[in-house]
């Protein structure tokens, strides 16, 4: 295997991929406003009513669908707010007058809604609630960030023009093209969804993407579970499963690179027995290209003796003999004996 300059591959790796649409949709926060347009309208006569209680109880006994506008001004988006004090418990209900007026007005009061409308601390409810809409949208960046990933990857599908499938079922790959895939669908019981799927002359490729601005679990569960699919799918002829991922996130240059030198050693220290490993292939604007399956001539025959203490969820670990602190395999690096053997070092990084 050819040696990569790991410094220059590493600084290719994106912080980010959002595009000028990720942040706010507002498109979506226009139409939410607009829908209670009137509603918004009709409370808007109490933002500094020095009678706010009465006022109130004017305004919800002649037009008691204002009611509706009333969770989001405290930016929840559900009909039915819980509430409860020394006093009481209630279940407000607010896309049709259930409680009475005076329970309203409790309501109102305690969560600080007639101090906002009555003191001017805004001038507008229609904008406020605007504003309020562009922080609630806020959450709905996960889902767009889901996807820009794909985004990405299909316009270099395209570019290509090679022939691609998006979101197919593992089913229906089976059927298309009369590939036997019980190896990975748990004897046919999983539904699996791939990203895209392409098809050339002699194999399927089957491409899950995503994008990890942030280290953590989820990354290291992704990570398994994928060797786990190609795992599972090195014996199916045709069919080549591949990992297109980038992003940086909060993971130090120093232990990408441990993690990348220990990469064939890792599938063997945590006894999954698999004979293949994963191969760098391109970079895609940055991005890291996975590619599982068998690799060439490549015999990856040297076997490391390990010494190990335990198995932290990601990889082994190790008791330090110098400074007596556990820690990942990956903190104490391998050395190749004089006797040609691989094993690892006694003491930590730190300690030595």
């Amino acid at each position: 295997m050819n040696t990569r300059n790991f410094s220059q591959w590493l600084s290719t790796f994106r912080a980010s991929i959002n595009g000028y649409e990720y942040y706010t949709d507002f498109e979506k926060i226009y139409e939410h406003v607009e829908h209670l347009k009137i509603e918004i309208s009709i409370l808007n006569s109490l933002v500094g009513s020095k009678n706010i209680e009465t006022d109130f109880d004017a305004v919800i006994s002649k037009y008691p669908e204002c009611l509706q506008a009333i969770p989001i001004l405290l930016a929840v988006r559900d009909n039915e707010i819980y509430c409860q004090d020394k006093n009481s418990a209630l279940n407000y209900q607010f896309d049709k007058k259930v409680q009475t007026v005076e329970e309203y007005k409790y309501f109102m009061q305690h969560t600080g809604l007639f101090d906002m409308l009555q003191n001017h601390i805004i001038s507008n409810l229609y904008d406020y609630v605007t504003g309020v809409e562009v922080g609630l949208d806020s959450n709905g960046r996960k889902n767009r960030g889901g996807h820009q990933m794909e985004d990405l990857v299909e316009i270099y599908l395209k570019q290509v023009g090679i022939e691609y499938y998006k979101e197919m079922y593992l089913t229906e790959i089976e059927r298309r093209w009369g590939i036997d895939l019980s190896a990975i669908s748990a004897e046919g019981t999983s539904t699996k969804r791939w990203d895209f799927v392409v098809k050339s002359a002699s194999c399927v490729y089957v491409i899950e993407t995503n994008f990890y601005a942030t280290g953590g679990s989820k990354l290291n569960e992704t990570a398994r579970s994928y060797k786990m699919i190609a795992e599972e799918s090195k014996a199916i002829q045709g069919f080549k499963f591949v990992w297109i991922t980038d992003g940086v996130g909060k993971v130090p240059v120093e232990t990408l690179k441990k993690l990348s030198m220990f990469c064939r050693l890792f599938i063997t220290l945590l006894t999954w027995k698999t004979t293949f490993s994963p191969c760098y292939l391109s970079n895609l604007k940055g991005g890291r290209i996975f590619m599982f399956g068998r690799q060439g001539n490549s015999s990856n025959s040297d076997k490391p003796i390990i010494q190990s203490h335990g198995y932290n969820g990601s990889e082994p670990t190790r008791i330090c003999p110098h400074c007596g602190k556990e820690k990942p395999l990956s903190e104490f690096g391998f050395r190749r004996m004089g006797s040609g053997e691989i094993r690892n070092q006694s003491w930590c990084k730190d300690c030595r």
